[in-house]
């Protein structure tokens, strides 16, 4: 086999060698004295990360079972959720929440634009029985990082939980949960955690348990209901404090990650993305790309950006991909052949994978017969 190929997509995301050896320790079980010091040490970094001192969950599976779980977990059946959207991942939280019987009011903003909590503020007012509000923090679709902060303190005016979908954010840029009143805040390790996939880390507020318990009737599901979670960490929470079988090696690659990540400091970590993100746009802009999103509302974590005049930019995709063993993703939906995305995340961020990524894109617009300045003098 040759090179693999390196991951600069907007996940999942290139693990460093250390966690991939950790992942490779030998079975331990998911209970028991040893585990239980392990698992409380992943806890108690997630909970450094999340910055809250509400309820941990691990939840084995992607992003979506934690999503699933939060909004079928807080509201029952024909309820209403308010359900802002800028982009493919908002729009298909709405369709994870029809498929709960749940009633999305919708909300919807231009792609490439961010939510306005003051738009927000005026659907609460609006519309009566909303049970909740969902915000995707970063609509990995686009590279808008949304106002997360000014959208929860407009839901707190009217007292209605904030479900936050954090997949590609957590880790990457700030978001205190408690600081900023978050309710129930989901993510992966695949992404700014830089891990293989495989577990949905979420955290949940006082105020959302107290809307969990308090809901009549039955509760959707028994693994994605958050009360199964509860219910196990009160009742057996000395040696089992979850409902099944947790995958043990991904939490040992987890703890890895999570130590290294503290070690050197959450600032430092939030700081090589964006540093990453500076190198590759001055030297895509210099060269002729736009970027998608205003610099204003745009993420630290991915590029999109449209192509150079005369640049076919699937062709680019497919010279990165084959000539320089580097992988970038291409628009979704409406999107699709009209921007390219870059992840800036795991060791995507590194300066290794920045270097190659200018390489190549230089040495295809130099293919193409762009008398394009070199990216070393540009960064």
């Amino acid at each position: 086999m040759g090179e693999p190929v390196r991951l600069m997509i907007p996940g999942p995301v290139d693990a460093a060698e250390e966690v991939l050896q950790s992942m490779a320790h030998r079975v331990i079980p998911h209970y028991g004295q040893q585990w239980m010091e392990i698992y409380q040490e992943a806890i108690d970094g997630l909970q450094r990360v999340f910055g809250t001192r509400n309820d941990i969950i691990m939840m084995a599976g992607p992003g979506t079972a934690g999503l699933e779980a939060a909004l079928g977990s807080l509201m029952r059946t024909g309820e209403k959720v308010l359900m802002p959207s800028n982009g493919f991942f908002g729009e298909r939280l709405a369709t994870v929440a029809q498929s709960y019987g749940l009633e999305p009011v919708r909300l919807t903003a231009p792609l490439g634009q961010p939510l306005d909590p003051d738009m927000i503020r005026q659907r609460l007012s609006e519309v009566q029985g909303i049970q909740a509000l969902t915000v995707v923090h970063l609509e990995t679709s686009t590279g808008v990082l949304n106002p997360l902060q000014e959208i929860s303190a407009v839901a707190d005016e009217f007292g209605v939980p904030v479900i936050v979908d954090a997949v590609s954010s957590l880790g990457g840029v700030p978001l205190p949960v408690d600081e900023w009143n978050i309710d129930v805040c989901v993510t992966v390790i695949n992404k700014c955690l830089a891990c293989p996939p495989g577990l949905a880390p979420m955290s949940v507020s006082q105020r959302a348990w107290d809307q969990i318990d308090g809901k009549p009737g039955r509760a959707h599901g028994w693994y994605l209901n958050l009360r199964t979670w509860k219910d196990y960490s009160i009742n057996w929470g000395s040696w089992h404090p979850y409902p099944t079988t947790l995958p043990t090696n991904n939490i040992l690659g987890l703890l890895t990650s999570l130590r290294q990540i503290l070690e050197d400091g959450l600032e430092a970590h939030y700081r090589r993305h964006s540093e990453a993100a500076g190198r590759i746009r001055t030297a895509l802009e210099a060269w002729g790309f736009t970027m998608f999103p205003n610099e204003a509302y745009t993420s630290p974590l991915i590029t999109a950006m449209y192509g150079a005049p005369g640049i076919d930019i699937d062709d680019l995709r497919r010279y990165l991909m084959q000539e320089c063993g580097i992988m970038i993703a291409g628009g979704l939906e409406e999107l699709s052949g009209k921007i390219l995305r870059v992840g800036h995340m795991g060791k995507a961020a590194s300066r290794d994978y920045v270097d190659r990524f200018l390489d190549g894109v230089e040495a295809y617009l130099r293919l193409q017969g762009r008398p394009v300045p070199p990216w070393t003098g540009l960064v």
